[in-house]
């Protein structure tokens, strides 16, 4: 068995991957087209956009970027690109983290040696997950630090899912949650909160253990809401629906950037880091899931409870600095716009006034079209 061997980065680079869905223009319903999308790809976006499990995905990565306006800017060109594809094939991309009335059930399985092997191993746990993301890499320099970075950076996850949130409905259910795809997500073996680990030889040997053991066929078949990526040299961060545009990405990025870059320096300077007990993050993801932007966040260290807007601002003057330094200031300020109009709000907001799960997806996808 090869060696999980950390790909050292020496300053915090920017990855961004989008999994968005593919709809039927017509129907507005989900659509297992993925493959005629890709046959249809100019090779230079072929290695940027990628099947997932399921047929009515397309999943879209940044390359590699040194900063937020650089992953704007990779964005603007591959969506844009993306986008005429998907729209001459009489389709369109939704940006939403669940389908509004599309059943799972009617969702085929990309034909791929690895996801038949994930089927057969979890059965309905991964048929049921018909949910989109949002995932973002930064690099750091070390095994041990990406490690020490997923432990400290859990605290924070249950405000990044809040700012994120996108997913409220289920089968043309209001679910009664801000974040249904947190929930669906949680039914895989390994995913959800991360287990709390010391350094990179623990994290080599737990992952070791699962293969070794059967429960897992791959690494890629961990999926917590934060977790080292080894060839990469980046801490992921997953915990996030896929927000409902570009603007909306890149203000969330520019946070994810400052709390990584902030807590590598803050291990670089040998910053004393006092332990707070799980449940205070598993609870706080809770309030997240339920109440999206709305909830009311406890703090991990003083325990007192906090809106979302109110966090928002006290990380935006405490990162000024940061932000100043990593260039990203202006789309860190844009945080202060999305508590009031996340994904699921916007959404509810349309059931409210239309009564039509349908009138949804059109809405959403009309008031969230990108000028590419």
């Amino acid at each position: 068995m090869s060696r999980l061997e950390f790909t050292s980065n020496d300053r915090p680079t920017l990855g961004v991957e989008l999994e968005l869905q593919l709809v039927d223009a017509e129907t507005l319903g989900l659509c297992s087209c993925i493959e005629r999308v890709l046959t249809a790809l100019p090779e230079e976006l072929s290695s940027f956009v990628k099947p997932e499990l399921m047929q009515c995905y397309v999943e879209l990565n940044t390359a590699v970027c040194q900063s937020v306006d650089e992953v704007h800017a990779d964005l603007n060109l591959r969506l844009g690109a993306l986008d005429k594809i998907v729209e001459s094939q009489g389709l369109h991309l939704l940006w939403a983290a669940s389908h509004p009335f599309s059943s799972w059930r009617d969702q085929d399985i990309t034909v791929n040696a690895r996801y038949d092997r994930l089927v057969g191993l979890m059965e309905d746990v991964a048929r049921q997950l018909v949910t989109f993301g949002m995932h973002v890499h930064v690099g750091v320099d070390s095994g041990d630090k990406a490690v020490m970075i997923c432990d400290r950076m859990q605290q924070f996850l249950p405000l990044l899912l809040a700012l994120s949130c996108n997913s409220p409905f289920w089968e043309g259910r209001n679910t009664g949650l801000r974040s249904n795809r947190s929930k669906v997500i949680e039914a895989l073996p390994t995913a959800g909160l991360p287990y709390q680990m010391r350094n990179w030889s623990e994290y080599v040997w737990l992952v070791r253990h699962l293969e070794e053991t059967g429960f897992i066929n791959t690494i890629r078949e961990i999926w917590w809401d934060i977790r080292p990526h080894h060839t990469f040299g980046t801490v992921e961060i997953r915990v996030c629906d896929v927000p409902p545009n570009i603007e909306q990405v890149l203000a969330i990025t520019a946070l994810v950037q400052c709390l990584v870059h902030t807590i590598s320096h803050e291990i670089d300077e040998g910053s004393y880091f006092g332990e707070y007990h799980p449940m205070m993050v598993a609870q706080n993801k809770w309030r997240a899931i339920r109440y999206g932007a709305d909830a009311v966040l406890i703090g991990t260290r003083d325990y007192e409870p906090r809106t979302v807007p109110a966090i928002v601002e006290m990380l935006i003057e405490r990162f000024a600095d940061v932000a100043e330094e990593l260039n990203c200031r202006e789309h860190l300020l844009k945080l202060r716009s999305i508590p009031g109009n996340t994904g699921a709000i916007q959404q509810l907001r349309i059931l409210e006034e239309t009564g039509s799960p349908r009138e949804v997806v059109r809405r959403m996808i009309d008031g969230n079209r990108n000028p590419y």
